[in-house]
């Protein structure tokens, strides 16, 4: 499951991406738009501005925006960066292998064979589709409610 982190680094990315191109977005209004906790949707951002996503303007008009064009952002990077490993076992992850304790031989579990193809599946996906395709499938699936 993701982190409530990485599900509202993700939501915030899309506000953001929404918005890009225009005045920076408070946080506030960022935070009330996604119902997310202020004070962890600061953190978020800090993080995400550190990692280079994100770009911030203090005073009057100030706030956060893109730094690049959403289509340029990835889920897997925002996974990344927030929540840890794409793998739902630790034996497959790439990032934060982990022999399992319970695995007498990798090379013959077959178990671990088929969490080895969900993971190349999963990123596959994640590392193809951008804050940019998450805002087009929005986008879809309100126009698609409303007929």
């Amino acid at each position: 499951m993701l982190s409530k982190k990485t599900r509202y680094a993700i939501k915030a990315l899309v506000v953001l991406g929404k918005n890009f191109g225009e005045a920076p977005m408070q946080i506030s209004k960022i935070a009330s738009e996604e119902h997310i906790p202020k004070k962890f949707l600061e953190q978020i951002l800090l993080d995400l501005r550190n990692a280079g996503l994100l770009y911030s303007k203090k005073g009057a008009g100030g706030g956060y925006g893109l730094v690049k064009d959403p289509a340029e952002i990835f889920v897997v990077q925002v996974l990344r960066l927030t929540g840890g490993p794409v793998a739902l076992l630790p034996c497959v992850s790439l990032n934060f292998y982990q022999k399992c304790d319970e695995c007498s031989n990798e090379a013959t579990c077959g178990v671990r064979d088929v969490f080895l193809e969900v993971r190349n599946a999963t990123l596959k996906i994640l590392t193809e589709t951008s804050i940019a395709d998450v805002i087009r499938r929005e986008g879809l699936l309100i126009q698609n409610t409303e007929v």
